[in-house]
């Protein structure tokens, strides 16, 4: 999933400073599952705000909705009659929200309310780790099912950088290197020849170089 976190209060007070009447619109899908921009967190937001602006002299009348996805359009087609009655909407998605909404109703002006940070999943409840790069063509079967693109500190994928000691990363400490556990557990699996072929180098092309990707799935559109 995409994990994200919320901007502080400070940030969104000053985007909304001329604002006086706003929509604070959540997303039920990843950022939900991370308690950043579901139901709940918008109710909080709201408040937060209201409170804040009455705080100094200067309300605000701030109206709440949540919506499916803000990634789809079926769903942003919801909102066609209501945002344009705002000042301004706060979008509690992912960096995608904003600018589905932005591209669809372009006389008004949506803020982002999350800053997204990567792709992963809950290791513990309230922890998430970043598992996927969105590199655009998975390698994580040569490496025991492990994204050394992701969670190596150099995104390194033809061996260990050398710098790291006590399985630990020589950037932080507090990061397992990726390297150590991949070399590991191929010795216990007894596939350690696995890691020593030559291999071709990744095409990056498929990840970020060119522009923003795209993925057509002709057998879907009608």
């Amino acid at each position: 999933m995409i994990v994200a976190d919320r901007k502080p209060l400070g940030e969104l007070l000053d985007m909304v400073k001329d604002c006086k009447k706003i929509m604070v619109l959540g997303c039920k899908g990843c950022v939900t599952v991370c308690n950043v921009g579901g139901v709940k967190e918008v109710e909080v937001l709201a408040s937060s705000i209201k409170i804040a602006r009455k705080k100094d002299g200067n309300p605000i009348e701030v109206v709440e909705k949540t919506i499916e996805r803000q990634c789809d359009p079926e769903y942003i087609e919801l909102v066609k009659g209501e945002v344009n009655a705002f000042d301004a909407v706060l979008s509690m998605a992912c960096g995608v929200g904003p600018q589905f909404l932005a591209e669809a109703y372009e006389d008004q002006t949506f803020y982002p309310a999350v800053d997204t940070k990567f792709f992963g999943g809950a290791v513990q409840h309230g922890i998430w780790e970043e598992r996927c790069a969105g590199c655009g063509t998975c390698l994580i079967h040569y490496f025991g099912t492990l994204c050394p693109i992701a969670r190596c500190s150099k995104s390194l994928i033809h061996g260990p950088c050398g710098g790291s000691a006590n399985s630990v990363c020589e950037i932080d400490s507090d990061i397992e290197c990726i390297w150590d556990t991949v070399v590991r557990k191929k010795m216990e699996q007894g596939r350690l020849d696995d890691l020593r072929q030559v291999r071709t180098p990744k095409d990056w092309r498929t990840a970020r170089d060119g522009g923003p990707r795209k993925r057509k799935r002709e057998e879907l559109i009608s």
